[in-house]
C-alpha cells in the first residue's frame, strides 16, 4: 500500500468519525418541541413566584391593586395605583405601577424576564434577564424578581 492508498483511507475515517460525532450530537440536542416544553415548565414556575411577590405590595402599600397578565406580552402580573394628588387649585392624576413579565417562547431559544416600574408618572427603572434554555436555571430568574419587587418598594416608599 503506498502513500496515496494510506491517505485517502485516512481521510475517509475521519470523514466516518465526524459523521459519527454530529449524528451523537443530533441525539443530544434537544429538540424544537423538548425547548418549548421547557420553556413552558420555568415559565409556569417564573409566573407563580412573581404573583406571589407581587401580590404581597397591596398588603404594604394600601390601594395598589394586581393584575394578571397573560397574552403577547408574556405571563406574569402587575401591580399598579391610580392617585390623584390636589394642590393650588389643580388636580393631578398620578399612576404607579411595577410589571413583571415571562416574555414568550421565541426561536432564540431562552427564556426572558422584563420589568418595568413607574412612580407617580415616572420610570424609574426597566429591567431584563434571560437565560438559554439549554443551560436554564429558574432560581438566578426567581432571584431577579426577588430583586425587582424590592427594588420597586423601596423606591415607591421613598418617593410618598
Amino acid at each position: 500500500m503506498d502513500f496515496e492508498e494510506r491517505l485517502q483511507k485516512a481521510i475517509a475515517r475521519g470523514e466516518k468519525t465526524r459523521e459519527a460525532q454530529e449524528r451523537e450530537a443530533a441525539g443530544r440536542a434537544m429538540t424544537e418541541e423538548e425547548f418549548r416544553r421547557l420553556h413552558s415548565s420555568i415559565r409556569l414556575e417564573l409566573a407563580d413566584h412573581i404573583e406571589k411577590c407581587l401580590l404581597k405590595l397591596p398588603d404594604h402599600f394600601p390601594g395598589f391593586r394586581w393584575e394578571s397578565i397573560v397574552g403577547d406580552r408574556g405571563w406574569g402580573g402587575a401591580c399598579f395605583r391610580d392617585d390623584v394628588a390636589f394642590g393650588e387649585g389643580s388636580r393631578r392624576a398620578n399612576y404607579s405601577r411595577l410589571e413583571i413579565t415571562v416574555r414568550p417562547y421565541s426561536a432564540a431559544h431562552v427564556v426572558e424576564v422584563t420589568a418595568k416600574g413607574t412612580i407617580r408618572n415616572k420610570e424609574v427603572f426597566s429591567r431584563a434577564q434571560y437565560q438559554k434554555l439549554a443551560e436554564a436555571d429558574a432560581q438566578p430568574l426567581r432571584d431577579a424578581v426577588d430583586l425587582w419587587v424590592l427594588e420597586y418598594a423601596e423606591k415607591y416608599s421613598a418617593a410618598k
